[in-house]
């Protein structure tokens, strides 16, 4: 599989227009139901529901599929990083695209050092 896993705050910055997350737009861009109720909540909170409701529909095209196991070692992820504040939204994304082999896209700086990612600044 080829693409790239968003996770909330890559949708954000998306939507945001910034530029330096437009060239992801040309790829294959998945996300879970997850970080995908994340961007709404977030967005509602600045859109209208129409404009909110339009970006939610755009960006579940991309939906994968969560599994248990993806659950159970998430989990486990977090805990061992326990430290690091990490939503349970992108550590479920974080291990899904490790486990469909997807890079994992975010500017989250708790992110930046870990495998798989592909860290953008603002």
């Amino acid at each position: 599989m080829t693409g790239y896993y968003l996770d909330t705050y890559a949708m954000v910055e998306i939507v945001s227009g910034n530029e330096n997350y437009k060239k992801y737009l040309k790829e294959q861009l998945y996300t879970s139901v997850f970080n995908l109720y994340e961007l709404y909540y977030s967005l509602l909170k600045f859109c209208n529901e129409d404009a909110t409701k339009k970006f939610f529909f755009y960006f579940k095209k991309g939906i994968l599929q969560v599994k248990d196991e993806h659950i159970f070692e998430a989990s486990r992820f977090k805990i061992k990083n326990i430290k690091r504040s990490l939503s349970y939204a992108d550590c479920i994304g974080y291990i899904i695209a490790l486990r469909y082999g997807i890079k994992f896209l975010t500017g989250d700086k708790e992110f930046e050092t870990l495998e798989n990612v592909e860290f953008v600044k603002k």
